[in-house]
């Protein structure tokens, strides 16, 4: 469990920045047995598919970079099952969004590989599944270390107060270079078992990882259950999970 004084910080935090870097939700063992997990399973699915957006490359100078992930991890492992429901991260994802509910969107596990682990342009996570209240948030879990040279995740501060942004045109989900330069965002470095939770409005991106080892984390989309998408798009096995409390918009009907 989360200390009160704790959660009312990283929410006001979280409300006037549009991010809080929580330290040590995890302990390092667990940090790095999730780690582990998490690189015996990508080993396990063996996918070529790459999701480096073709934006990265104007951040790469048209250098190769590449990433492996997975969605719905909870489906392929117990551990990640566990982990999405642990009342140190839900506490802390009800806290920030000020409701006693927390709804599954999506999960999805990135590694970025040694030297080569693809960046991502500033953007906003909005245009991907736009909902009528804007509660929805990410939190990325920290299974190792992820300093700046790793290729950090890196925020805007207080970009969430803008509302929606206008993104390229271009397909790319990600908004304009000339108006929001990468170099110009603040890096989130992290420690294993630190947890990064940010609104879906937050401006934020990440750099490439030109280190010699592995940046490992697990992205968790979390919402209130009481805010509908707008848009019907985005869907993901186990969306609609509750994770913490209830949903209370369900009304009667039969069980069975």
């Amino acid at each position: 469990m989360v200390d009160d004084s704790l959660l009312a910080s990283y929410a006001k935090a979280y409300a006037e920045e549009g991010y809080v870097l929580v330290k040590g939700l995890l302990d390092k063992a667990e940090a790095k047995a999730y780690r582990e997990e998490s690189h015996a399973l990508i080993e396990r699915l063996n996918r070529d598919a790459d999701p480096t957006w073709g934006s990265a490359r104007e951040l790469t100078m048209g250098r190769q970079t590449e990433l492996k992930h997975c969605h719905d991890v909870q489906f392929y492992s117990g551990a990640f099952a566990r982990l999405i429901v642990d009342p140190r991260f839900t506490d802390v994802a009800a806290a920030v969004m000020g409701t006693p509910n927390v709804q599954l969107h999506h999960t999805k596990l990135f590694v970025k590989p040694p030297e080569k682990g693809s960046p991502f342009p500033l953007h906003q996570d909005h245009p991907f599944f736009p909902h009528a209240k804007h509660s929805m948030g990410a939190a990325i879990l920290h299974f190792d270390d992820a300093p700046l040279a790793k290729g950090c995740v890196r925020v805007v501060p207080g970009s969430h107060l803008n509302g929606p942004l206008a993104h390229a045109e271009d397909g790319g989900w990600h908004l304009p270079f000339s108006e929001w330069p990468l170099e110009k965002s603040v890096p989130c470095e992290a420690e294993a078992g630190d947890v990064l939770f940010f609104t879906y409005l937050t401006v934020h991106g990440s750099g490439v990882n030109t280190t010699s080892d592995a940046r490992t984390t697990l992205l968790v989309q979390y919402r209130d259950p009481a805010d509908p998408p707008t848009v019907d798009t985005h869907q993901s096995l186990g969306q609609g999970m509750i994770l913490r409390g209830i949903d209370p918009t369900v009304r009667g009907g039969s069980a069975g």
